[in-house]
């Protein structure tokens, strides 16, 4: 259970985007795994994180993975996708298929990447109203809510401690105050915030945020940090080299050491083991 990993010690939670990128972090020896909304607009869509997802893409998707690994998963709720109610369908929804911690914005409609600019939000009432929604739905303690707040780059980091403050007060499991600029200001949200309830980190390569190791941000108090589109990146940058070698060589050749073969990926992908098991009942 995520709650009680994160009472123990610190998790870092690699961001996935589908079952085989949850399997393959699993067996990195990842203890946790983030489903990014803007990974699955990045490989489901080919678009940016700008609020084109919709709720039936992130459930599938959740319920590919969690039915392939047994680690927890955060899962990115976005808004909600919508008002109270809706929030509250969603939070059942996730909950029912597996995930383990459920992380919901103060963005308004459409929405876009933390680490984009112009963002706009509701209210904090509103998002409050949001927090006592997903409490009230959710059938589980150990499912955490996590309440994310993009006002640092609305409305500076202090409204954004102001919101955050106001969403722990409504009941979230844990906060996460979205692109802080300095190293300076991630100190003073852990000094705000640390001894109160679980704080996460959100590492973006190139976002808003300077990148730290999971030990620097254990250090001055986080409790969780997220990669959540490293993987994306990884293989986009990947993918552009095997594509453009492929179109010019017209073979793999060169990319053989870069690359499983036909064996190696279904010995990753465990194929020996699951036709053993159908053959169980033929």
């Amino acid at each position: 259970m995520l709650k009680k990993k994160l009472s123990e010690k610190f998790v870092l939670a690699p961001g996935i985007y589908d079952a085989l990128t949850g399997l393959i972090a699993a067996q990195a020896g990842a203890e946790a795994v983030y489903l990014s909304g803007a990974s699955i607009a990045y490989t489901r869509l080919g678009r940016p994180d700008i609020g084109l997802v919709p709720v039936s893409e992130v459930h599938e998707t959740l319920a590919a993975i969690t039915d392939r690994i047994d680690i927890p998963v955060i899962v990115d709720a976005d808004t909600g996708f919508g008002n109270a109610l809706n929030v509250q369908q969603t939070v059942r929804q996730f909950e029912r298929i597996g995930a383990s911690a459920i992380q919901l914005e103060d963005q308004s409609f459409p929405k876009r990447c933390g680490h984009l600019a112009g963002k706009t939000l509701v209210s904090e009432s509103e998002m409050v109203g949001k927090i006592k929604a997903s409490l009230d739905a959710r059938k589980n303690k150990g499912t955490l809510i996590i309440a994310r707040t993009d006002a640092r780059a609305v409305e500076g980091l202090d409204a954004a401690l102001e919101r955050a403050a106001a969403y722990r007060d409504a009941g979230a499991d844990m906060l996460f105050i979205e692109a802080p600029q300095s190293l300076d200001e991630m100190k003073k949200i852990t000094a705000t915030f640390g001894d109160e309830l679980p704080l996460l980190a959100n590492m973006v390569e190139g976002g808003k945020t300077p990148i730290s190791s999971a030990k620097e941000l254990e250090d001055i108090g986080y409790n969780l940090a997220i990669f959540p589109g490293g993987a994306v990146r990884a293989i986009a940058h990947h993918l552009n080299a095997y594509y453009s070698g492929l179109l010019r060589d017209g073979n793999n050749n060169s990319f053989l050491e870069k690359m499983y073969d036909f064996e190696g990926l279904n010995e990753v992908i465990g194929t020996k083991d699951l036709l053993i098991q159908g053959k169980k009942y033929e």
